[in-house]
């Protein structure tokens, strides 16, 4: 009871202090995480949907049913790149193994298109069904529209909407999509109504459910799926994607409950073959009739469709593709000036989403945790921060409370680092557990907090370890209305108290391939295990620094295993420059270690000589970014003596990642020939933004590279809070993947630049690690 009560009072902490956050009614998706509904919802589409930014719904029918493999994921993929050309974020939903998705990971779109597990077809009615049996699906426009506005996207783009068949006014064969309009209020995008329809008695019949219906060309004609004209009308029509978003707007303004239908004619270059293309849909329906197919429900689009591309020898299914693709476009753009419209007025739908338990996540994470052993652990801090933001004009000096708001999140640099890393490897394997935070937690609401919230989003907690009567790490800052620090209380002694003997059963029990450590533990703790770690065999360490006080925390553990092996003691470090000249002077000053005989015969096994230097010198003179020219040269890494820093601090860490800020990323390291054959084969090329040193009396290779930062908008509202976090945490995403990433000049580069778009992404977040970074591949690292 005592433990249920702690739970209940971090929920009520947790609610009462997030009041950055607008919800949405009941009606919508939180409603459905009460109830334990069976929906996913994609971290790329939560995030965007949380900052109020533009979110394109897609079905999957047409991946499922609609055209043949690999055709089909060719297509999806390709529409999903189409919207986010516009800005937008793509939701392709469909049913995995009985649960919704709304937005799927890379695989899960395979798996669809593939129909490895024979997918249905889902319209309302097959809904519940399907998911208690646990199947796949392809969501019809009907269940999509649902799921969109249960998710509240207010824009959907499909091919061709269902509507009233040839013979309906006998037979009653009418598509559910039209009735599903009646209730979402969603836009929904398409080339009009499938042709192989009764197009006709279709508009008369949206006209009667009170469905707008509206002609996304310069004319109002009617479009027909493979044609511009189908010779019918429509209402209303405009070509302009901020009207159409007023549309949409002024509904919801008026509380109207209904969709709106917007055709859009199929691209001009696709109208010399839609003669031909009807000319063959007119022969399919006839030879359904005469076959009896017309009668077999729910098969007879799929049946037509695919005899429409027999007919046509497969030219209708290059039409097909260029008229989704088409709606695409007009739907990202719909979209985008809808969310633009929702700002200006004042409700952008800026909605926290709760992720709902399911196989990766939530309620089962323990059962699965005690199945499978992690293959990266992150030792250090799992914070709660308590960000209050003084409204504009405040003043600090009166001694009292002050009007504006109070958000709460998770925090602490190895937790950010944790979930980084759990993010990228969940979105391109199905190793959603493969990440463990290690870190200790209060006896207190918000050691309960961290628990809940960590288990919400899809992470392991089998690793937070609750120590008795100790407070849990609390960050409190309080800033201005523009967002810069104006004070803070940091209450962080639980991980400076937290002892090596409580962390060591789960390092032997799971045996990582990767151990990260964060620098708010404590030397004693770091010392013992980096020497376990190294008698243990694990591939690598990585060390981050946390900050300049406590980024030399590690040298005791370098001090009492430097010269065991030939190996540097850790294998990776990621400082930033102010974190990097206190460990370079606390090396050579305080721990004396660069008098050690180990690092002396590093050092001379190098080689460095003059070229080493004209080399550098040569890089020095290149440009930052060759996009932004304002940043100067590249002569910083010589004026502030950040290469000869790096090399001095190989024999102790052999890569060291170095965060320069808007300078970008430097990587100096030490390898060996045998291990690293490719790096062995190269010369120093500073063109390309790196330099060699190949010793001539030992194996040994020292390797520096520049890597360009990515440019942000100067007028974007940044969040530094987690991006460098996020950057680790996808570099152990990626060697967790492929060991040897660093190993060759094409891997670490594209190490490099999936480590860049994570922590870019952050940066526009407002969460101290983006939901989007699940959108990136480490995998294709080979």
């Amino acid at each position: 009871m005592r433990g249920q009560r702690i739970r209940d009072a971090a929920r009520s902490t947790f609610w009462r202090l997030d009041l950055t956050t607008r919800c949405r009614p009941p009606t919508f998706s939180r409603s459905l995480s009460y109830q334990g509904a069976p929906i996913d919802v994609h971290p790329e589409v939560e995030d965007a949907l949380a900052s109020g930014r533009p979110v394109v719904a897609l079905e999957s029918t047409i991946i499922t049913h609609g055209m043949p493999y690999p055709a089909s994921l060719e297509m999806a993929q390709s529409v999903e790149d189409i919207i986010r050309s516009t800005g937008s974020t793509p939701a392709t939903i469909g049913l995995i193994e009985g649960r919704v998705k709304i937005g799927l990971q890379p695989r899960e779109l395979e798996r669809l298109a593939s129909r490895s597990a024979d997918p249905v077809k889902l319209s309302r009615r097959d809904i519940a069904p399907a998911i208690a049996l646990k199947r796949d699906g392809g969501t019809t426009c009907s269940s999509t529209l649902i799921f969109a506005a249960l998710a509240g996207i207010k824009v959907f783009a499909t091919g061709g909407l269902g509507g009233v068949h040839r013979g309906g006014e006998n037979t009653m064969d009418v598509s559910a999509d039209l009735h599903e309009l009646t209730r979402c209020p969603v836009g929904l995008v398409s080339a009009g109504v499938k042709s192989i329809l009764d197009i006709g008695r279709t508009l008369e019949y949206l006209e009667t459910l009170g469905v707008p219906v509206v002609s996304y060309a310069e004319s109002d004609d009617f479009p027909a799926f493979y044609t511009r004209k189908s010779g019918f009308k429509s209402p209303w029509g405009t070509d302009d994607p901020e009207t159409a978003a007023r549309i949409l707007y002024t509904q919801k303004q008026l509380g109207m409950s209904n969709g709106v239908l917007f055709a859009v004619p199929i691209p001009a270059m696709y109208e010399a073959a839609g003669t031909t293309l009807q000319e063959a849909v007119e022969t399919a329906v006839q030879e359904s009739e005469e076959t009896g197919v017309s009668k077999s429900g729910k098969e007879v689009t799929p049946w037509l469709l695919k005899r429409v591309g027999e007919l046509t020898c497969g030219k209708s299914l290059e039409s097909n593709i260029a008229l989704v693709q088409n709606t695409a476009l007009v739907g990202g753009r719909i979209a985008a000036k809808y969310a633009k419209i929702s700002k200006e007025n004042g409700n952008g739908q800026n909605v926290r989403m709760k992720h709902v338990p399911g196989p990766a996540s939530g309620g089962v994470v323990q059962e699965l945790s005690s199945l499978h052993k992690a293959s990266v652990i992150v030792v250090g801090c799992a914070a709660v921060d308590v960000t209050s933001q003084a409204q504009a004009g405040t003043r600090f000096d009166h001694k009292t409370t002050c009007l504006g708001k109070v958000s709460v999140s998770l925090g602490g640099v190895a937790r950010n680092i944790a979930e980084a890393a759990h993010r990228v490897m969940s979105g391109a394997t199905k190793e959603g557990t493969a990440t463990l935070l290690v870190a200790p937690v209060g006896d207190d609401a918000f050691g309960s907090l961290i628990t809940d919230l960590t288990e919400s989003l899809g992470m392991r907690t089998d690793g937070l370890v609750s120590v008795q009567g100790q407070r849990s790490s609390v960050c409190n800052l309080l800033l201005d209305a523009q967002g810069d620090l104006q004070s803070g209380v940091a209450d962080m002694d639980l991980a400076q108290a937290w002892n090596a003997d409580q962390i060591l059963p789960i390092l032997k029990d799971h045996h990582p391939r990767l151990l990260g450590l964060d620098g708010n533990t404590s030397s004693e703790t770091l010392t013992t295990l980096v020497t376990e770690s190294l008698k243990m065999g694990f591939q690598s360490e990585f060390f981050e620094p946390t900050s300049v006080l406590k980024s030399t925390r590690i040298f005791p553990a370098v001090a009492a295993n430097l010269g065991k092996s030939d190996r540097s003691v850790v294998s990776f470090v990621s400082p930033n420059l102010i974190e990097l000249a206190q460990m370079y002077q606390d090396a050579r000053t305080t721990y004396d270690l660069m008098s050690h005989d180990h690092w002396w015969t590093v050092i001379d096994n190098f080689g460095l000589g003059s070229q080493f230097r004209m080399d550098l010198e040569q890089l020095a003179r290149m440009a930052v970014s060759d996009t932004a020219p304002d940043l100067g040269t590249l002569s910083f890494m010589v004026d502030q003596g950040v290469v000869q820093m790096a090399v001095n601090l190989l024999p102790f860490f052999q890569h060291l990642v170095i965060k320069c800020g808007k300078f970008g990323v430097v990587v100096a390291m030490r390898l060996n020939k045998a291990e690293a054959s490719i790096w062995a084969m190269e010369r120093s090329n500073p063109r390309s933004r790196y330099i060699t040193a190949h010793s001539q009396s030992s194996d040994e290779i020292v390797v520096v590279q520049h890597f360009p930062p990515l440019q942000v908008a100067q007028d974007a509202r940044l969040n530094t809070t987690g991006a460098g976090d996020s950057l680790v945490g996808a570099l152990l995403a990626v060697l967790a993947q492929n060991p040897k990433a660093f190993d060759s000049p094409v891997t670490l580069t594209k190490a490099l630049d999936i480590a860049q778009q994570a922590a870019f992404l952050t940066l526009h977040s407002p969460y101290a690690v983006s939901p989007s970074l699940s959108s990136l591949h480490p995998n294709t690292i080979t």
